[in-house]
């Protein structure tokens, strides 16, 4: 199928395509047609924009859209809004910028490859951060200086707190970098940033951070975020939890528009954020049910703990008790075998039992505690400790006793004390040659 035919140009169009073609040096008229077309037959836009082609200026004379925020596919999905400078109109201010062109181009040619070679003689003092936060503090108090105080809040921190805090906060942060020697920075403060419904916009739905860039941190931020003209403005948020420049305003804005292409860029990246926050709350549940998981496993682990710990001292007292039995059960055993040594020891010891038809012999008859009889006969001279150390001698004598006489009851010093070291003998404690003394039990005493 053959191609359509190109409708013919008028002789206005004709003139237009050969005056485009002596300005721009193009060879093609078809390119040069083409461009015509997609500026509606504008030559100065069509010029301007080839222009900046040929310098890599990205093009501005396209007629807005009804949306002008456009999607800046190089920065995936990063919004950009470039405002244009008045251009010249009718002949003459048509003529008088091509006539400057040249010398522009050749100053602005001579000034960058000035500054280049002076990089390498003297670097730029910018490029070292000393003191951040003084250089935003600084640039506020000039700001307020000159403009006054009725503006946005400045977030008093450095770019990177400003980040951190936008980040922790799920908010919007807009960055604004003050081209101090642009030409239209004086009027976008007085005329934009400081009125009255840019302030309360910026104040209730975002962070503010501005510095200028002649000082080393917002020259910093500039060679992070490449701005191409002043003054610019740059929208940033947690998007896939990274900190993202999500919108560039570059140029003069009026408040309307500012505060429309705020809006676009926060409606545009309203579902981003609504997931951001819900993937935070998420975490923090998470994050929350982890700590009451990991508080009632430690509660569980205390818990068993003390159990164990108290299984641990209940079996240590029982074993103690039953070490502290054995150990009486021992000691009380060998109490009995030197008890049962001593009483055989005594029973060794005692003197012969006297004859009954012996004049100085004394019967006696001994009621134990057991209501056991037990009957024997000393001598008149013979001390009271025989009489105990046979008792004692006893089996059925209990360890520890005294021995009472029945009338007049009394208790009979058998042992030595420290007043009486000799206990007396049988004649000398009253005793007769018939007795019956009573052997108390002082056992439990």
């Amino acid at each position: 199928m053959a191609a359509p035919e190109e409708p013919e140009l008028s002789q206005a169009q004709t003139e237009k395509l050969l005056q485009f073609q002596d300005l721009t040096g193009l060879e093609s008229m078809d390119q040069c047609r083409r461009t015509l077309e997609q500026h509606n037959w504008n030559i100065e836009a069509a010029v301007q924009d080839r222009l900046n082609e040929q310098e890599g200026v990205p093009s501005v004379f396209n007629p807005p859209p009804s949306r002008p925020l456009q999607v800046n596919t190089a920065d995936h999905r990063v919004y950009s809004y470039i405002v244009s400078r008045p251009q010249p109109r009718g002949l003459l201010g048509w003529s008088y910028y091509l006539i400057m062109l040249p010398f522009r181009f050749t100053y602005y040619t001579l000034l960058d490859i000035f500054r280049f070679a002076l990089r390498f003689v003297r670097p730029d003092p910018r490029g070292r951060v000393t003191d951040p936060v003084g250089d935003v503090v600084t640039f506020i108090h000039s700001f307020e200086e000159k403009y006054g105080q009725s503006h946005p809040v400045f977030y008093q921190g450095t770019y990177s707190q400003a980040l951190n805090d936008a980040k922790r906060e799920l908010r919007y942060l807009l960055v604004y970098l003050h081209g101090e020697d642009h030409q239209d920075t004086d009027q976008f403060c007085r005329s934009t940033l400081c009125t009255e419904e840019v302030v309360t916009f910026l104040n209730t739905r975002m962070l503010f951070w501005a510095c200028s860039t002649s000082r080393p941190e917002g020259y910093r931020v500039s060679q992070a975020l490449r701005e191409n003209t002043y003054p610019f403005l740059a929208m940033i948020m947690l998007k896939d939890r990274k900190m993202t420049v999500v919108g560039r305003l570059e140029g003069l804005i009026q408040p309307e528009d500012l505060i429309n292409q705020l809006n676009f860029i926060m409606e545009a990246n309203q579902t981003h954020l609504m997931s951001e926050r819900m993937e935070r709350e998420e975490r923090n549940q998470t994050q929350v049910l982890r700590l009451q998981q990991d508080e009632a496993y430690q509660a569980s682990l205390l818990a068993d703990q003390e159990k164990d710990r108290k299984k641990r001292e209940e079996e240590e007292q029982v074993r103690q008790e039953e070490e502290k039995a054995q150990q009486s059960v021992l000691a009380e055993e060998r109490r009995q075998r030197t008890l049962e040594e001593e009483k055989e020891r005594k029973s060794e010891c005692l003197p012969p039992e006297p004859l009954a038809d012996d004049p100085e012999s004394v019967k006696i008859v001994f009621k134990l505690p057991n209501d056991t009889r037990v009957e024997r006969r000393f001598l008149f001279g013979q001390s009271l400790t025989v009489i105990y150390d046979f008792l004692f001698s006893l089996k059925e004598s209990p360890e520890k006793f005294q021995i009472i006489t029945n009338f007049p009851r009394r208790v009979l010093p058998c042992l030595p004390t420290e007043e009486q070291p000799n206990p007396p003998t049988l004649k000398e404690a009253g005793l007769s040659r018939s007795e019956v003394l009573f052997v108390q039990d002082l056992t439990d005493d």
